[in-house]
């Protein structure tokens, strides 16, 4: 029986030597599948969406700790960042019932579902803390049929935003998973690692927006999140493009990799500049804007990596030619 087997195994090793692999992209070459309709519309929602969360995580801890400055800057960071970051997804979704009309159902499988409701709970939260920062200056020459409302709304602020900085990490992280649920072969390939890109980017853009809007003597916790962020950021980058294979390519060519280059430069000139000349005020907002810029052009070079992947049949096919060869080779 052992001979036999032997005899099996040899013949199929010698009819796969007389075959020759099969070399193929796809009919015609066309696309394999189909790039997302998305425009610069949903990049801008991703940076934003992440920018306004680490933000909300910045002020409440300004809060806690006695940083007024740095609170109020993080607080209405958070709002502003929000409401463009909703205004760009429902200019793409065409008109705002659209977005009203995911509220319907709750599906806990589905990304998009999840991400609306996570907005839906935390828009309000950002927006009562930030709208009680707005009005506090004014409070005081207010009519006084209007003083009692800006009273509740500034004594709503603190659980507000705290309530948004609890909800927070989802909001920059769950744009990540939306992508990664795509059959687009990028951000499907990058789905282990990028959710924690999108975090680090995250806390590394808020950071830097809080040294550019905070005074030195409080912009320490903007300091310090800036920096861990981008060290998060650069970290998981490195070793998500070194485990997606083929189709980490779109991550260095074409305007995908300019963007992921301008990126990484950005983002190690404002994390050095956060460590060392955080006590300058020209070099902490210049770092600032560095991390900001940086987290921008990270959003934005994997959402044009990602539809060049798709675009490209070699991405889709390679892939699953490689799968099934290992799957061959297991069963072997």
């Amino acid at each position: 029986m052992r001979d036999r087997r032997r005899r099996l195994g040899k013949r199929r090793r010698d009819e796969h030597q007389m075959v020759p692999d099969a070399v193929f992209t796809s009919y015609y070459g066309r696309p394999v599948v189909k790039a997302s309709p998305w425009e610069a519309d949903i990049p801008a929602y991703l940076f934003l969406g992440g920018l306004a969360a680490g933000s909300s995580l910045l002020g409440a801890g300004a809060g806690l700790t006695g940083r007024p400055v740095l609170r109020r800057a993080g607080r209405i960071s958070a709002l502003t960042a929000i409401s463009v970051s909703f205004a760009a997804l429902v200019h793409d979704l065409g008109r705002p019932s659209r977005f009203v009309n995911m509220l319907r159902v709750a599906k806990p499988t589905s990304p998009m579902s999840v991400g609306t409701w996570i907005l839906t709970v935390y828009g309000p939260l950002a927006g009562v803390a930030g709208a009680a920062e707005l009005l506090a200056p004014f409070a005081g020459r207010l009519p006084r049929s209007l003083r009692m409302p800006v009273q509740l709304l500034g004594r709503l602020a603190g659980p507000a935003g705290v309530g948004s900085a609890v909800v927070a990490p989802a909001v920059a992280s769950y744009t990540a998973v939306l992508l990664t649920h795509t059959s687009t072969p990028t951000w499907s390939a990058a789905r282990k690692h990028l959710p924690f890109v999108f975090v680090g980017s995250a806390a590394a853009a808020s950071g830097g927006l809080g040294m550019l809007l905070a005074p030195v003597s409080e912009a320490g916790p903007a300091r310090r999140l800036a920096l861990g962020g981008a060290l998060l950021e650069l970290g998981v980058e490195h070793s998500m493009e070194a485990s997606m294979g083929i189709t980490a390519e779109p991550l260095h060519q074409g305007a995908g990799g300019t963007l992921m280059r301008a990126s990484k430069i950005l983002t190690v000139l404002g994390a050095v500049g956060s460590l060392f000349g955080g006590r300058n005020r020209v070099a902490a907002g210049l770092s600032g804007a560095c991390l900001v810029a940086g987290s921008a052009c990270t959003r934005f070079g994997v959402f044009e990596a990602g539809q060049a992947s798709a675009r490209d049949p070699k991405y889709t096919v390679v892939p699953q030619r490689q799968r099934i060869e290992r799957g061959e080779s297991a069963g072997a």
